[in-house]
């Protein structure tokens, strides 16, 4: 066997890099941003539809304002957000589903804790907000929350998310400071690892950010890129995904493809995430 082929098995065994074909039951749903309908409508048929069980964590995010106008803010502080049920209400006619139910903390000890937890016990689907992956890192990273999320996925339920809500579910994650800018933070690139080594860029063509994610694996190697433009998203499923949107995708293997080190994946088109080729 090559060596480049022995070292890359050795990494993935050790768990820092291949990605293994995850998740095998359940299904993650990553948009890019402003969360195009086709991405809710798969995240929504992925857990049931309408009629079931869904939960929304805002935590990533300072505020949020929704097509809709209305606006939120997350509290700082264990707390009654008086925002909470309409809030709920809007997300409800957004995703046009039933129901909606608000979960958020800044502190791990809540995010460890039985009465926080429990709503996870009986969910469908859950979604993670935009804003700043940081944030979701700083309070629910090695925390129960995340093992509760892991069980959703492994009794066949799904975990979306758009911006920060999609970075976290990689294992490395971009912009893990909420305080500053950077797009490595040292010691803050540690998602949740729902997709082993891979790591998620969003905004990708809004905020011309084609070329970062070339940075990121020239610093490690072993990671998978994937850049995500607002309009599109990614639904993965039994360790393969399919871009769903209106835009492509781009793949960073850290090999150059004509001009750049990176190409891209057409709406439609599906990635298998253990060879690391699309689908023919």
């Amino acid at each position: 066997m090559p060596r480049i082929a022995t070292l890359f098995l050795l990494i993935g065994w050790l768990g820092l890099g291949v990605p293994d074909p995850q998740p095998r039951r359940g299904a993650l749903v990553l948009s890019g941003g402003d969360v195009h309908p086709a991405v809710r409508a798969r995240f929504v048929e992925l857990a049931g539809g309408p009629g079931r069980r869904f939960i929304y964590v805002p935590t990533a995010a300072s505020g949020i304002r929704l097509a809709s106008g209305f606006e939120y803010e997350p509290l700082d502080v264990d707390g009654v957000n008086p925002r909470d049920s309409l809030f709920a209400i809007e997300l409800a006619r957004l995703f046009q589903v039933d129901r909606v139910e608000i979960l958020h903390t800044r502190s791990r000890a809540t995010a460890n804790s039985r009465m926080f937890l429990e709503p996870l016990e009986r969910a469908d689907g859950v979604w993670l907000s935009g804003g700043n992956a940081g944030r979701l890192a700083e309070a629910y990273a090695g925390t129960e929350f995340v093992k509760g999320l892991e069980r959703i996925l492994a009794r066949g339920g799904v975990i979306g998310g758009n911006s920060a809500g999609a970075i976290i579910q990689g294992s490395f994650i971009v912009r893990g400071r909420p305080d500053k800018p950077v797009l490595i933070a040292k010691g803050r690139t540690t998602g949740f690892g729902f997709l082993p080594g891979v790591a998620i860029n969003p905004h990708l063509l809004s905020q011309k950010r084609e070329n970062e994610l070339v940075s990121v694996l020239d610093e490690h190697p072993a990671l998978l890129g994937i850049g995500i433009p607002d309009s599109s998203g990614l639904v993965v499923q039994g360790g393969r995904f399919e871009v769903v949107g209106r835009e492509r995708v781009a793949i960073y293997d850290n090999q150059k493809h004509g001009c750049c080190w990176y190409y891209w994946l057409q709406p439609g088109q599906r990635f298998d995430l253990a060879s690391r080729r699309p689908v023919p």
